[in-house]
């Protein structure tokens, strides 16, 4: 199989240093595709600039409040206005500062930080399946490709066909229809191959989108690829595999310890947050006899506790939310597993269907149904076999040849779709 050169893996998703149009100069194999999708595909920058963005959440609300800065005037005489009148007259300047009960920004910082790698985790998953598209892509042009080859060979052949129906039917030797068979099996061939080409530009249109190209632009692949089928290895232990490379299953573990960590926060809500504040003021004036002398400013200090008197209504609430938010990730993890390694054992039947398949028209019904054309064809010539079988024959062996290359495009896409529900490439022996 064709492998990728660039790493499934978000964190591992570097690109070897090929610009995008030095890549796209050139027939594309699997590995350019997957490159170019890479580096371009917004869907993709979009997911890496979202994990990007939770990043910078941690600090953020692992920080204690801003503090506030108050500005007074107290107790001036609605009269005359005058600072010196009355004695507790003043301008005051203060601030305020709320400090949470200890450890529960710790909390929040830490459920941030598994959001975060939550969403590097989804970065992953994104490129993962993102390959995984531009494989199934590029295979199913590929087919496609040799389909119309498969075609047009035939095409070829029964153009050949009607040569030899009408030199026997204008030497008295054949029938006319047989040569108006062969010309409405040519037509139907034609039609075949109009639809197939339409198919085509269709799929090179999916592939340009998905490497963020025009997608009028003209998708040439490589047709020299490696065609062998490789030996996977045991289902077990791809399970295990995926337990450890999987993005998806390490998404929602990092959500189910979010989830902890906030239930953990919920109940250190009860305790109370303190806020701490100074007021400094600023008085003039001259105090009365007997003290006489100018008056002393003030400076206050005040504490403040919070008291979780609702918390029946508030944080009881809030702790069971999060006691339910834990088991639906929990849930979300065993069902997710379970759709993974459902994935893989599917994936797997459908490679071995595939590539049995493969094995059998490769060395047994195509070269079996060539022979048999070729035998019909020096019979008919000689007027011991019908044209109409034939014909037929010629047939068979255009559909068996279409099987070939299909089963050989779905063993392949097969590949791509189990690299990409074990999470990474190493999935064979």
């Amino acid at each position: 199989m064709v492998l990728s050169s660039v790493a499934i893996g978000f964190t591992a998703g570097f690109v070897p240093n090929v610009q995008a149009d030095q890549l796209s100069a050139r027939p594309l194999d699997v590995g350019s595709a997957v490159q170019i999708a890479i580096q371009d595909n917004p869907g993709l920058a979009e997911v890496r600039s979202r994990y990007a963005a939770l990043s910078e959440v941690p600090s953020q609300v692992g920080t204690l409040p801003d503090p506030i800065v108050m500005f007074g005037a107290m107790n001036f005489p609605t009269d005359t206005f005058d600072r010196t009148q009355e004695p507790m007259t003043q301008l005051q300047i203060g601030f305020s500062q709320t400090f949470p009960f200890p450890g529960k920004l710790n909390l929040k910082a830490l459920a941030a930080e598994h959001d975060a790698t939550a969403a590097g985790h989804s970065a992953e998953e994104a490129n993962l399946q993102l390959v995984r598209k531009v494989k199934n892509q590029w295979w199913q042009i590929y087919y496609i490709d040799r389909a119309l080859q498969t075609v047009e060979k035939n095409e070829v052949l029964l153009e050949q066909l009607i040569e030899v129906a009408a030199t026997k039917y204008e030497t008295g030797k054949g029938l006319q229809q047989d040569v108006l068979l062969a010309q409405l099996e040519l037509s139907k061939l034609i039609d075949k191959k109009i639809q197939l080409e339409a198919v085509r530009r269709q799929q090179g249109i999916q592939l340009n989108i998905l490497m963020d190209r025009s997608p009028a632009r003209e998708v040439v692949l490589r047709e020299q690829i490696d065609r062998s089928m490789p030996k996977l290895a045991d289902e077990s232990e791809l399970f295990n595999k995926a337990e450890i490379a999987r993005p998806l299953l390490h998404r929602l573990k990092s959500k189910l310890d979010a989830a902890r960590t906030r239930l953990d926060s919920a109940k250190r809500d009860y305790l109370p947050d303190f806020t701490v504040g100074l007021t400094y003021g600023n008085r003039t004036g001259v105090n009365p006899q007997p003290r006489a002398g100018s008056r002393s400013d003030f400076l206050s200090a005040i504490i403040g506790i919070r008291v979780p008197i609702y918390a029946g209504r508030k944080q009881s609430k809030a702790v069971t939310q999060r006691n339910l938010d834990v088991q639906t990730s929990q849930y979300a993890l065993l069902d997710e597993r379970g759709l993974v390694h459902g994935a893989i054992s599917s994936t797997i039947t459908d490679y071995k269907r595939a590539k049995q398949q493969l094995s059998l028209f490769e060395s047994g019904i195509v070269p079996q149904a060539e022979q048999t054309v070729q035998s019909m064809l020096a019979g008919y010539q000689v007027s011991e076999v019908d044209f109409l079988n034939l014909v037929r024959s010629q047939m068979a062996l255009l559909n068996f040849e279409l099987q070939y290359w299909k089963a050989f495009a779905e063993a392949k896409q097969a590949l791509a779709q189990l690299e990409a529900a074990v999470g990474e490439e190493a999935i064979y022996e």
